[in-house]
């Protein structure tokens, strides 16, 4: 039901606020239309992964892990997209290799913990050689020049070890050295830190670099309680740059007002509550860290951007889960429901296979 909630908001606002963007080419649909496809493949996709065992993951993770390298290092051979190498065109479609990257550290992390079980207390197995591999996708996705999901796998790699039961000592390191390495790279890429000066001081930036998101603050802000109503919002007819994409969160607080928003919040919410029942109840250790991860990853995820769009934490280009316009994020959320499903069901019949070894032989009363 949130799943759902969340796509028709994502597909109701597109149409609102794609019609006005400058790559519309004229055309009101082009927006829905492109979505409509990726939507389509992705509910097919969620069917058929629901249906299978997840456990085949675990048995194929190298597969999908080399996929994914190579797919991250083909991106180099096609042009940039608004200065970053993040995507495969292919026809009138385009492919994004992080998503599937995303997927593939978080399989190899669930697989890892499951299998090394009793070393996951030792420095090397439970922390060092987890961080090697991950890093792997990590630098490809960053050399991209895409830092927020980089930044994204990161942090979901430190709640998945939190989970696994790493030592508290050991993430305090990767927290230390996590804020060092993003410090380093507003240091010492100019474009992340006079981003980083704009964030502290929007006002005095609001010209610049700081406009995306005080306009992004004027569309909440003039929403009010219960918004200006479905397809009256000023802010996207180009005064709010992407609205249809990172920043579609303050269209739905212009339009639909802060019960617009709030209704959004309660459906990631209800996400994160069935998700970790669902990783409580899983019939395999791997089964329940990787519901969890996958959990984690949409709330840091949905956390980022509403964070970004509401001014409190520094602009970084980051979808909105199953609402923000992007086909590659939309069909790869879809498979992870897929599995999330996979989980529950394969773990609900195991329950029940439970319950019936464990009941009684019944009596044959002759009478």
């Amino acid at each position: 039901i949130a799943v759902m909630a969340l796509i028709i908001v994502g597909v109701v606002m597109l149409y609102s606020t794609g019609a006005y963007a400058r790559d519309a080419h004229g055309d009101a649909f082009f927006f829905i239309k492109r979505q409509g496809i990726y939507l389509c493949l992705g509910v097919v996709a969620c069917a058929v992964v629901s249906f299978l065992d997840y456990n085949l993951l675990q048995r194929y993770w190298k597969w999908l892990f080399g996929a994914s390298v190579i797919l991250l290092l083909a991106v180099f051979f096609f042009p940039k997209v608004n200065g970053a190498h993040r995507w495969i065109k292919v026809g009138g479609l385009s492919f994004q290799p992080s998503e599937l990257g995303k997927l593939a550290a978080l399989t190899f992390l669930a697989m890892w913990y499951s299998k090394y079980q009793d070393q996951v207390r030792t420095f090397r197995m439970g922390y060092l050689y987890p961080w090697a591999v991950v890093g792997i996708l990590m630098a490809l996705i960053g050399a991209e020049v895409d830092v927020g999901t980089m930044s994204l796998i990161g942090a979901t790699t430190l709640l998945l070890m939190y989970a696994a039961e790493v030592r508290k000592s050991y993430l305090f390191l990767s927290g230390l050295l996590g804020a060092g390495g993003i410090a380093g790279l507003i240091y010492l890429i100019p474009q992340r830190a006079a981003r980083f000066m704009a964030f502290l001081d929007l006002e005095a930036h609001k010209e610049g670099l700081g406009f995306q998101q005080w306009m992004g603050l004027i569309a909440l802000g003039s929403g009010g309680v219960y918004g200006k109503g479905l397809g009256n919002g000023r802010q996207k007819m180009e005064f709010l740059p992407f609205a249809h994409t990172d920043f579609i969160f303050p269209m739905i607080g212009e339009e639909l007002g802060l019960l617009g928003t709030l209704f959004v919040v309660g459906c990631y919410v209800l996400l994160v509550v069935c998700g970790i029942a669902i990783a409580l109840h899983a019939r395999d250790r791997f089964g329940a860290l990787l519901a969890f991860s996958i959990t984690a990853m949409w709330a840091v995820q949905a956390a980022i951007n509403i964070g970004v769009t509401t001014a409190l934490l520094p602009n970084k280009g980051i979808a909105l889960p199953f609402i923000s316009y992007g086909g590659s994020s939309l069909l790869f959320s879809l498979i992870e429901v897929g599995l999330m499903i996979s989980i529950y069901r394969l773990g609900l019949s195991e329950q029940e296979v439970q319950v019936k070894v464990s009941l009684p032989p019944r009596r044959v009363v002759r009478i």
